[in-house]
């Protein structure tokens, strides 16, 4: 039977608690001790960061939709994850299992799956349930990360109200991919709302960085106007993985959308040393993606230009791909 406390002894003990409370400091640590004195001070001293750890994989779009043979080639060259965009849910016919099946037969990790833009004048749960439906397939198929760009609206002028509201989708998006287990990165990319290194600022600002992070560019961002050195010391702590690639700017390209090309690591103006360096600066410890759009001499093929990226990688930087 449980024992009652009466008001009697409740008021008893605590005004022995209060009587106590008025003992020296002393009295009251010669006491006996339930557990030892212990030294605290070493908590005192922060715990550095972990050291960088940079895992490299590969990009399949520049395979144009073929993704069997992307992974194949991905797989030879010797990266260890690679990145696949929506279109391979109907190559697969929805077939999470069969991605991840062959993925493992190849030994790649499903690191990212392009999901496409994320429009702020379409109905939201339209797009909420499109962008969700994607991050289930990548969770089933054990992929990481959910990439997602914008669609820059074409008829109209740019207010600031419109990066607050891809802030807010971005936000209400990761919400919803994070039940899932998947993170949510927002790529910056010419051509959208993200364009411009004060673009990604506002984007950014406006959304919340517990579920939306930030998936840069470095080629992207340099055509952009951007410096993407400066721009992972800015963005360390949010970083969700990297694509790394290399732009080369076009002579009398008038059109801004012409007057650039993207081309093999090495073979364009990003300063890809810079990169690595502010990476491992900030203790960058994730998925560097190497991405080629499009085989800029159509004399080679895809693999041929991950190979000479590869090469990049390995002899000008030191890495082991």
């Amino acid at each position: 039977m449980q024992k009652r406390l009466y008001r009697r002894e409740f008021l008893g003990g605590m005004a022995a608690l209060s009587a106590a409370t008025c003992l020296p400091f002393e009295s009251l640590y010669a006491r006996d001790l339930l557990y030892p004195p212990m030294d605290l001070s070493h908590f005192n001293t922060p715990i550095p960061p972990a050291p960088s750890d940079i895992r490299l994989g590969y990009a399949a779009i520049t395979w144009g939709g073929n993704d069997r043979q992307a992974i194949d080639d991905v797989s030879v060259l010797g990266f260890r994850g690679i990145q696949l965009r929506s279109n391979c849910i109907e190559e697969f016919a929805g077939s999470p299992a069969a991605v991840r099946d062959l993925l493992e037969k190849h030994n790649l990790i499903f690191v990212a799956l392009s999901s496409g833009g994320l429009s702020i004048d379409r109905v939201e749960s339209e797009e909420m349930v499109k962008h969700a439906a994607h991050a289930k397939f990548l969770h089933d198929a054990g992929g990481l990360y959910l990439q997602v760009t914008d669609d820059r609206p074409k008829d109209r002028a740019i207010a600031s109200a419109d990066y607050k509201r891809l802030g807010q989708l971005l936000t209400e998006l990761g919400k919803r991919t994070a039940d899932l287990g998947i993170s949510l990165g927002y790529h910056n990319h010419m051509g959208s709302l993200g364009e411009r290194p004060e673009e990604v600022d506002q984007i950014l600002e406006a959304a919340d960085p517990r579920y939306a992070k930030l998936e840069l560019d470095v080629a992207h961002y340099f055509q952009g106007g951007g410096d993407p050195v400066k721009a992972i010391e800015k963005y360390g702590d949010r970083l969700l993985f990297v694509h790394i690639k290399d732009v080369e700017r076009l002579p009398g390209g008038a059109d801004p959308r012409t007057s650039y090309r993207f081309v093999e690591l090495g073979r364009g103006q990003v300063d890809l040393p810079g990169v690595f360096k502010a990476l491992h600066k900030v203790n960058f410890r994730g998925w560097a993606i190497v991405e080629l759009d499009a085989v800029p001499d159509k004399l080679r093929t895809p693999k041929e230009c991950g190979a000479i990226s590869k090469k990049y990688l390995e002899e000008k930087l030191g890495m082991t791909v």
